[in-house]
């Protein structure tokens, strides 16, 4: 006699509080400006975020201007010359929301804060209290305009994935209706932020799969040997369930990680570079038991016995930089939070792994810390060096360049702090128009020097409507050198900024110049020319 099949576990119930536009209100709070985490909205200001000069978020009144997510930044001035342009900072992103998060913990237990922007709750007791699901969420949104002075809207279903697609909707789904309510949503919907799935759902439109129910009908055996393991967590998702199944492993007491602070942490740059350690032997040790994290609980006990707690929750299995992001970002909004801050400095801070998974998606290092194959004692004491230095003088007291898009070469160059990854923005190695060819100058000026450029006859050169120079550039006096003779010269090379708007033309041209030099030697300047600037001319770049 065959044992019954047992019957799935069906996915717990969830409330989530979603804040539209989020990384706008954060980056509006960070700059400022109307519209913020408690102060007065202004919908008729149109924002936009940007990443690698693609729209990320815009506020309504960007919308309304027939801006999108995905839309090229010149496309969106265009439509909108009056747009308030911010860059993505995710680290503001998080800090900030936490008044968000502290303003849904008054109502209920258990808050897991998914990403910047997005909470979940259980519902099963709350609701209980409250009334039912719509009374509890009906406070909740409430709640969060009044404390926090963000707009929010819920949704409710089974499920973390169906709970977050509701709350977009503003629905309540149901129980048991989390497959139905699916069915008709775009395959895309699986390509979460957090969760790159560009790929998978690019291949499932291509084979004619473009709701979540037309995936959803596979059988789960040809999914996982046509997709593989992601396309296997996606087919569940698609079908009603959660990404991992109920049953996971339960943490035991030696899997956290409990330090103490003497004196107590009271300083954002102190706590990150202390976050940063503590990352890195919370994730060594539970890669040694082949675990990985999905569910990371950050509490803190001050000096005064205040009790500071909170859950993240994370579409993929953390890794040593995913662990140490999420204790800065919350130590940033603890420390730095506009009201309910601590009355005093944190003595002790626990990681606790509220929810573990097997580690084989995670793939370790091959060398000894995950370095890579210079990984040598010397690089070690640099690397300890450099990390002192971040102690005494904060994060951004050590920072490596990386070599990012733009068109000058002071643009394309990013100072990223030491220890965060050095991975060029998205869209890097776009054409950009009016960039500078190879090679690049040794050193980059900032401020620029003024320089004055003539031609035979001493007439001063400028760039033309048409982009061209209005004669060859025959004698170049750099600061308050006297002139000296051009022996060859190339460009112009022309960017044309805010080209919109007319009264503010932003052109600017660069020019690559080699001059005669003293004791036989020569000198190559790369020289800028600004139409509104006076002198026209100044030296941005010196060549070796």
């Amino acid at each position: 006699m065959s044992a019954a099949r047992p019957r799935p576990v069906p996915p717990e119930r969830r409330l989530v509080v979603w804040c539209p536009d989020w990384p706008v209100v954060a980056a509006r709070a960070a700059a400022g400006m109307p519209g913020v985490p408690g102060q007065a909205a202004d919908t008729a200001d149109a924002a936009a975020v940007f990443a690698a000069n693609r729209v990320v978020a815009c506020s309504p009144a960007a919308r309304r201007s027939g801006i999108g997510p995905g839309m090229r930044r010149r496309e969106a001035q265009a439509r909108c010359p009056e747009l308030a342009v911010f860059a993505e900072d995710t680290d503001t992103e998080a800090r900030l929301f936490e008044s968000v998060a502290s303003a849904v913990e008054d109502l209920v237990v258990g808050v897991e804060v998914v990403r910047p922007g997005l909470v979940a709750v259980p519902v099963d007791r709350a609701t209980a209290y409250f009334g039912g699901e719509l009374p509890l969420a009906e406070r909740l949104v409430d709640h969060v305009a009044a404390r926090a002075g963000v707009e929010c809207q819920a949704g409710v279903a089974d499920g973390l994935f169906a709970a977050t697609l509701a709350a977009y909707r503003g629905a309540f789904v149901g129980a048991g209706a989390g497959a139905e309510f699916l069915a008709p949503l775009p395959v895309t919907e699986l390509n979460q932020p957090g969760a790159e799935r560009s790929e998978l759902v690019e291949l499932l439109r291509r084979l004619g799969l473009r709701t979540l129910g037309a995936f959803a009908a596979l059988a789960e055996r040809d999914v996982l040997s046509r997709f593989g393991r992601a396309g296997l967590v996606a087919h569940r998702l698609a079908r009603g369930r959660d990404e991992r199944p109920p049953l996971r492993r339960t943490p035991t007491p030696e899997l956290a990680l409990t330090e103490s602070f003497d004196p107590p942490l009271d300083r954002v740059d102190t706590a990150a570079f202390t976050a940063r350690t503590l990352a890195t032997r919370f994730h060594t040790g539970l890669a040694s038991r082949g675990l990985a994290c999905t569910r990371l609980g950050i509490y803190a006990t001050t000096e005064n016995g205040e009790e500071l707690g909170r859950v993240w929750r994370c579409a993929e299995p953390l890794t040593a930089d995913g662990v140490a992001d999420r204790v800065r970002w919350q130590f940033e909004g603890w420390l730095r939070a506009a009201s309910g801050r601590p009355t005093a400095g944190v003595d002790r801070l626990r990681l606790v792994p509220e929810e573990l998974v097997a580690g084989r998606s995670l793939q370790l290092g091959l060398w000894p810390g995950g370095g890579s194959a210079e990984h040598t004692p010397e690089s070690d004491r640099a690397a300890r060096a450099l990390v002192h230095v971040q102690g005494l003088l904060g994060p951004e007291g050590a920072v490596t360049a990386v070599l990012d898009g733009g068109r000058g070469p002071g643009e394309r160059v990013r100072p990223v702090p030491w220890g965060e990854r050095r991975t060029p923005a998205e869209g890097h190695d776009a054409p950009w128009p009016g960039r500078v060819p190879a090679p690049s100058p040794a050193t980059v000026h900032d401020p620029r020097g003024p320089a004055r450029v003539v031609t035979d006859d001493g007439t001063a050169v400028e760039i033309t409507a048409r982009n061209e120079v209005t004669g060859a550039p025959a004698l170049v006096a750099v600061g308050d050198d006297p002139p000296r003779r051009v022996l060859g010269w190339s460009g112009p090379w022309v960017v044309q900024a805010r080209w919109w708007a007319p009264e503010h033309t932003g052109v600017h041209a660069r020019v690559q110049v080699v001059l005669e030099g003293r004791d036989d030697a020569v000198a190559a300047f790369l020289l800028r020319w600004d139409a509104e600037c006076d002198p026209a001319w100044s030296v941005e770049g010196t060549y070796d």
